[in-house]
């Protein structure tokens, strides 16, 4: 097994082509702060240019998959540039694990929050464990979704129900997202990353050429623009990294 370290993130590559990319901060749920989601962009862009990777697998350690914004390590930008030049980062992430050569299996844990849950919509199989949960809170702090949901999720559960999740930030428990569309399947916990093994298998057992093909087209097409929806989303999300009132509301979430 070949194993690559960052900081924040583990990358193990199995003797069957199969690569996990497991989000390393269970102490705080995976939170994302500056260097997570720099390691997770390296490592996908790793992972993809690497010929002995296949497939991807993508989790997080402990009990959660990722638990969104650290809001205990959030530092509110002091000028625009340094605000933009975090947002680049967080969807330099989006786009190495969406627009990468290899397909990405997606092993949901625990809570999905936020940019969490937009890494796991990114997935091209997201399986989620039954008590795994999901919701969007940005709006209710003063931020924008980023990852491509704004396409995405709406060719997923149509232009309502992705206005209620956006908009409201309720709580979705792992049935109610495979009902939805968003969860592809839902395993009871202790199976999910054996069930998330075998289908990176057979995905590897596949032609290499026609699968990488097959995901660059349907991430290309499937939705309105994915990547018109990362551009606008940067913009709609350093504005809100400028208003001082976003910190006070990170901090009391």
């Amino acid at each position: 097994m070949s194993e690559f370290q960052y900081e924040t993130v583990i990358s193990r590559l199995d003797t069957n082509g199969v690569r996990t990319v497991c989000l390393n901060r269970p102490e705080c749920l995976n939170a994302m702060n500056r260097q997570l989601i720099d390691d997770v962009a390296v490592a996908f862009d790793d992972a993809n240019a690497d010929p002995g990777t296949a497939v991807i697998i993508f989790t997080g350690a402990g009990r959660g998959f990722c638990g969104g914004d650290d809001r205990r390590a959030h530092v509110h930008p002091e000028s625009e540039a340094e605000a933009a030049d975090l947002v680049d980062a967080i969807q330099r992430a989006t786009a190495a694990i969406m627009f990468g050569a290899k397909p990405v299996v997606g092993a949901i844990n625990g809570w999905a929050v936020g940019g969490g849950f937009e890494w796991a919509i990114n997935c091209d199989f997201p399986i989620w464990a039954a008590s795994a949960r999901g919701f969007f809170p940005e709006v209710s702090l003063n931020l924008f979704v980023t990852g491509a949901v704004t396409s995405l999720l709406p060719a997923l559960v149509g232009l309502n129900k992705a206005r209620e999740m956006l908009f409201f930030g309720d709580r979705y428990d792992a049935s109610e997202l495979e009902r939805l569309g968003v969860a592809w399947r839902v395993v009871p916990d202790d199976q999910l990353m054996i069930e998330a093994q075998l289908v990176a298998e057979r995905l590897a057992r596949l032609p290499p050429l026609a699968v990488r093909a097959m995901k660059r087209v349907l991430n290309q097409t499937a939705s309105v623009d994915v990547r018109s929806a990362i551009t606008y989303e940067a913009r709609a999300t350093i504005d809100g990294f400028m208003d001082p009132e976003t910190t006070r509301l990170l901090q009391a979430f």
